[in-house]
């Protein structure tokens, strides 16, 4: 098994550099991979904020990546949820930190917008 780093990841993705997406799809193509809950989230920062990808774009580049039959991801039921809480309107990041916060009660934030996608898909998300 091969953990992958976000270059990787980001060169398969947008094939933005022809011989490291080359290399990414022969090492996608030939061995299992592991993607951490770490390179998932910069994935997402790396697409939307220097590739453009709306919100449903990264959520759908991800979520294939992750259903890869020979990818696993860390934490694949917090993953899971997080891809749920993506189709009920929070974006991927945001729900990653929602599905990571583990024993707490309430997940707090200086993010209005965010609160308020979190409290419409019925999370415990605070405004502060």
């Amino acid at each position: 098994m091969v953990a992958v780093d976000t270059n990787v990841i980001i060169r398969l993705l947008t094939r933005d550099h022809p011989g490291q997406a080359s290399r990414a799809t022969e090492l996608f193509a030939s061995d299992q991979i592991w993607i951490s809950k770490t390179v998932l989230l910069e994935s997402a920062w790396v697409l939307g904020s220097l590739y453009g990808f709306d919100a449903a774009q990264v959520e759908n580049a991800l979520r294939g990546l992750a259903g890869l039959p020979n990818t696993q991801v860390e934490d694949v039921i917090a993953v899971a949820q997080a891809f749920d809480l993506c189709t009920r309107g929070v974006e991927i990041a945001d729900a990653l930190h929602l599905a990571s916060m583990g024993a707490a009660k309430t997940f707090a934030t200086f993010d209005v917008k965010f609160a308020k996608r979190a409290q419409r898909a019925d999370m415990p998300v605070r405004s502060l």
